[in-house]
């Protein structure tokens, strides 16, 4: 896959987490192409931090209104019934626990649901922004994010970078698979059928307990379950 078709598979994947009603908050980058997936029927009030809620899908080029952006800076669209308000509103809904899922990316994601995703050490950064709040506030946070980053792993057993949040994360979606944050650690839920364990394997993932689920046909099949007691990371063989 390339970079525009993996963007494509993580956004259509996240799209089928959000329930009728459901109040979101969408990150910059990657989770604002969500609302061009969403499920027929499903109706959910999407908010962007920076002062709007009834987000709509992305306008066609040529169709474009200058005054309505979302997060990125990006053209976005308003829904019937949607309202645009001032930061002070927007980071009350968040923080006022309204948000039923905030769906952001990240630079790195251990098996504790610590995330980072704001700063390299040694590197400009414009700030934090609200993903401080974001995670914290809302009811169940879901990370949308490509799996690697220049060949580098970004599920690890312990982040290695500033943290935004501790222990708040609950889902990983990626262009290889779903996988779950528990107290047992990291609950690979989906593997995407282009992908597969083998020997030069990219997945990284935590030296914890392991459950591996695979639907085939409605039929969910149970392939195995490890426990692994290593004390380093280690590749799916």
């Amino acid at each position: 896959m390339d970079k525009n078709q993996i963007r494509e598979v993580i956004a259509k994947r996240a799209a089928l987490e959000l329930k009728d009603g459901y109040v979101v908050n969408l990150g910059i980058g990657l989770p604002t192409l969500i609302p061009n997936y969403l499920k027929p029927g499903v109706k959910v009030l999407l908010q962007s931090e920076n002062g709007l809620i009834g987000m709509g899908t992305t306008p066609e080029e040529g169709s474009e209104n200058h005054e309505i952006v979302n997060a990125g800076g990006e053209f976005t669209t308003v829904i019937d019934g949607g309202a645009t308000f001032d930061s002070a509103m927007s980071f009350s809904i968040i923080r006022g626990g309204h948000v039923d899922a905030s769906i952001l990316g990240a630079m790195q994601v251990d098996e504790k649901g610590n995330l980072a995703n704001w700063m390299i050490p040694g590197k400009k950064v414009p700030g934090m922004g609200g993903a401080m709040d974001l995670v914290v506030g809302a009811k169940k946070v879901i990370l949308a994010m490509e799996h690697t980053a220049k060949g580098g792993h970004k599920i690890l057993k312990e982040c290695t970078l500033p943290l935004t949040a501790k222990g708040q994360v609950n889902l990983i979606i990626t262009e290889m698979g779903v996988m779950e944050i528990t107290p047992k650690g990291i609950v690979l839920l989906e593997l995407h059928p282009d992908f597969y364990f083998g020997r030069n394997s990219s997945c990284y993932w935590s030296n914890t307990y392991y459950f591996w689920k695979f639907k085939t046909n409605a039929i969910r099949l149970i392939i195995y379950i490890l426990q692994i007691k290593l004390q380093k990371n280690i590749s799916w063989l």
